[in-house]
């Protein structure tokens, strides 16, 4: 009956396990800068283990070995001895650069040494090498390797029959062999996984930052989008109410003085959203971010607001809506928002004062269509560039809900932008 490992014992086990790996990972290091340290180190502990007590008692099973195992075996010179010696363990120095190099002379030389009739402890390098072959060498070479240590284990136990039964010898023998060729195919499994894990992890490394890189540009563009709106549009009605002014001062004072307090209330507005646009990129340097207090984003219910403050720098609108507009998410009603937005912004820049604008706002089925008509000029001279900002603005916001926008000269005079968003609703969205 077990005993179970105590807390103790088993809060200790950690500390010891992380020791055992680092000093893992520091020989694994000094290994890859230095290899030949630990081949040479193979080679002169097989030789002290097995090839020393053979020179010395001359051979193996003749210093302490049974009567049948001396007259079984040839004893040899210890120069021959020698020689053998050496031509089973120097291979070893190679055996992870050339495996089957290594492992194809060990076992000539392990052939040539039975063939004599001599019994060696040397011969332990042959599974050494086998070992070695399975786990640095290719697949393909493995069963020309198992065919080799199956001739040469039938070799010996052939002539080691005088001494122990046929069966036995090959029972160890190939008990062995297989040990050695099971323990290099799970070392080598088990590196090739632990290969797998480290790639995984260094590709979901990239993955991570590249994640991040993208959402911080579409984050990015989604500043620059709001920026756009926020700062085109009140912009255009501050320069639109300043030039107004302008003309006002002289024939009618007090309507300068109406006009520079609309500026001043568009500009704080401006402000307004530019902070809270702007909030969203801040990050606090101590501690964790602290969230700002920030207005909410426009919806359909600002629009008439919207179309107050751009009536007041002169445009005649008429706004409609149609349908169950209450339905909508807050990602679309703010989409809504800032098409619209633009859209006027660019007939008061381009069509200006006095100019009549039809907008409207209408669900049908699963579409949400926007118009917007003005009255003005077909061609847009002076801000084409700009203009081309805006729509590319507006084409991002309505791809988002799988939608499409169009702006041009429309029929019978004047301008027309119409835009139609998908209201199914979609996972993710706002």
């Amino acid at each position: 009956m077990t005993t179970p490992m105590s807390a103790d014992e088993a809060s200790g086990m950690g500390p010891l396990v992380a020791r055992l790996s680092r000093g893992g990972q520091r020989l694994r290091q000094a290994d890859r800068a230095h290899s030949w340290v630990l081949d040479t180190t193979v080679v002169v502990l097989v030789f002290l283990m097995f090839c020393l007590p053979d020179l010395l008692h001359g051979g193996a099973g003749y210093g302490d070995g049974p009567r049948r195992f001396r007259l079984a075996f040839t004893l040899l010179p210890p120069a021959v001895t020698l020689v053998l010696q050496a031509g089973l363990v120097l291979p070893l120095l190679w055996r992870r650069r050339r495996p089957m190099a290594a492992f194809g002379a060990i076992a000539a030389v392990f052939a040539l040494q039975w063939s004599l009739g001599a019994a060696l402890r040397a011969d332990v390098a042959l599974f050494i090498a086998l070992y070695s072959l399975a786990l640095h060498g290719r697949p393909r070479q493995l069963p020309w390797a198992c065919g080799i240590m199956a001739a040469g284990i039938a070799l010996v136990a052939v002539r080691a029959s005088a001494a122990v039964s046929v069966w036995d010898a090959l029972f160890f023998l190939l008990s062995t062999a297989t040990a050695a060729l099971a323990l290099g195919l799970m070392v080598r499994t088990r590196r090739a996984q632990l290969a797998g894990l480290r790639e995984r992890a260094a590709r979901l490394e990239i993955e991570r930052d590249q994640r991040s890189r993208l959402a911080t540009a579409t984050e990015r563009t989604r500043v620059a989008r709001e920026m756009h709106d926020i700062v085109g549009h009140n912009l255009a009605i501050m320069i639109t109410l300043a030039d107004a002014g302008v003309y006002a001062t002289d024939a009618a004072p007090e309507r300068g003085k109406e006009a520079l307090q609309l500026i001043g209330d568009t500009g704080r507005t401006a402000l307004g959203e530019l902070r809270r646009v702007l909030g969203v990129l801040r990050e606090a340097s101590d501690g964790p971010p602290v969230a700002p207090e920030l207005s909410p984003q426009p919806d359909l219910m600002d629009i008439e607001a919207l179309c107050d403050g751009v009536r007041t720098a002169g445009l005649d609108i008429v706004y409609r809506t149609a349908g169950d507009l209450g339905a909508l998410d807050g990602g679309m009603q703010l989409t809504v928002y800032r098409i619209v937005q633009e859209a006027l912004t660019n007939s008061l820049k381009h069509a200006g004062a006095g100019t009549r604008v039809k907008l409207s706002v209408v669900a049908e089925d699963v579409r949400l269509v926007i118009r917007v008509r003005d009255d003005g000029p077909a061609e847009r001279p002076g801000s084409r560039n700009e203009e081309g900002h805006g729509l590319v603005g507006m084409r991002e916001r309505v791809a988002l809900y799988g939608g499409n926008v169009s702006a041009g000269p429309a029929t019978g005079g004047g301008w027309a932008v119409e835009a139609t968003l998908d209201m199914t609703p979609r996972a993710g969205t706002r």
